[in-house]
């Protein structure tokens, strides 16, 4: 694992890959987050941090979907998103938060 760690560090073409399309990914959660009505608070480009009333219920629904995402005992409107690993990933978590986002 180091190894493969190394190698990839020393690559500098796709470590450019990999920046980009982190960015690209994360600005992608930003726009899935607040069309469910998901209020960012924070994070980095990995995950992000927000905030809902219907926090809770949120992460109830999504953990019934197979998505985890990380609850905050102290601060129970606060949850945080990491990024999805790939594209049925991306639908499940926009099909959970579309059938959850509040109605317009």
């Amino acid at each position: 694992a180091i190894a493969i760690g190394a190698a990839a560090l020393a690559d500098s073409a796709w470590l450019e890959a990999a920046r980009l399309r982190t960015r690209r990914d994360a600005e992608r959660l930003d726009r899935v987050l607040a069309a469910a009505g998901l209020r960012s608070v924070g994070g980095t480009p990995l995950f992000r941090l927000v905030e809902s009333a219907t926090a809770t219920a949120i992460a109830d629904r999504l953990a019934a979907a197979g998505i985890h995402v990380r609850r905050f005992p102290h601060d129970p409107t606060r949850l945080r998103f990491g990024l999805p690993g790939d594209e049925a990933a991306w639908r499940r978590l926009c099909d959970t938060l579309s059938a959850s986002a509040p109605s317009t």
